[in-house]
């Protein structure tokens, strides 16, 4: 299966529903960071549930979500704007051993900030304390408070693949089937971590072969985090010649670590005069 997200819809319930398949997406963006098994898979989780409700943006714009937990991982950070280009890190003790979500955690919150492009105001923002035994838990928690749309998630990660399930229920869903939630979520529940890979068509008529499901086109999903030296160069020179100069004097080049792409810039005494050119003035 490629990297992709597919929406579909229970016709005579009111339910609707999506399926995520991260492959090369995922590979990409835990490659070459080093994570503990433990650490990696929480983060294939959350970049699995994140593509499901980033895939639900209409307008321009970039959906964020951060896990902030005074445990052995500290941050879980994914986003991903309305094309679906992906990207997200995490910061957690080093060879993290297995343990319940909770411990691995701590104390903390879930934090959703969503920026429009068209839009200079303000970005929208949502936070809610972690509530849940399982990452799953904690965004239907999420979703239950902030949107009051009641919701069911499966996610499963491991190095190779990142997958979800999402359930939620409609507004009309009790009139048409007073059974019909809670018939879907019985069925959704016996999903296994294998079953979840499985390409759409095939894995919603296997767990609900009596219903009549609408099956939307996928959408392709990437993994996108460019180097971009202008950023970091209009960075330093916000800073002033001055301070630059202080830095590189102390410390001789200057190095700077994109944690979120994982990208590293290192300048040497070269970049002062190259941001901070001095002009020449001939009199005459």
């Amino acid at each position: 299966m490629t990297d992709s997200v597919a929406r579909f819809l229970f016709e005579s319930l009111d339910i609707r529903g999506a399926m995520v398949h991260l492959g090369s997406a995922w590979r990409a963006m835990h490659h070459g960071r080093g994570y503990s098994p433990t650490t990696r898979d929480l983060l294939g989780q959350m970049a699995a549930v994140t593509t499901l409700l980033g895939n639900n943006m209409k307008a321009p714009g970039r959906l964020s979500f951060q896990v902030q937990g005074h445990g052995a991982v500290r941050l879980l950070v994914v986003d991903c704007d309305e094309q679906l280009h992906l990207r997200g890190m995490a910061k957690a003790a080093a060879d993290l051993l297995p343990a319940s979500v909770p411990q691995l955690l701590g104390d903390g919150r879930l934090v959703l900030t969503l920026q429009a492009d068209a839009a200079r105001e303000t970005p929208y923002q949502s936070i809610v304390p972690l509530q849940g035994d399982t990452l799953a838990a904690i965004f239907e928690h999420y979703l239950a408070a902030s949107e009051q749309t009641p919701t069911r998630l499966w996610l499963v990660a491991d190095g190779i693949r990142a997958c979800g399930l999402l359930l939620q229920k409609l507004p009309e869903a009790e009139r048409k089937d007073a059974d019909g939630w809670n018939r879907v979520q019985q069925l959704a529940a016996t999903v296994t971590a294998e079953e979840l890979a499985m390409a759409p068509d095939i894995l919603l008529a296997r767990l609900f072969p009596e219903e009549d499901i609408r099956l939307f086109a996928s959408r392709r999903v990437n993994y996108h985090c460019p180097r971009d030296e202008g950023k970091v160069l209009d960075m330093l020179r916000s800073l002033g010649r001055d301070e630059v100069a202080s830095i590189l004097d102390e410390k001789g080049e200057i190095l700077i670590q994109d944690d979120i792409c994982n990208h590293e810039y290192r300048f040497g005494r070269e970049i002062l005069e190259h941001l901070f050119p001095i002009t020449q003035h001939i009199l005459h």
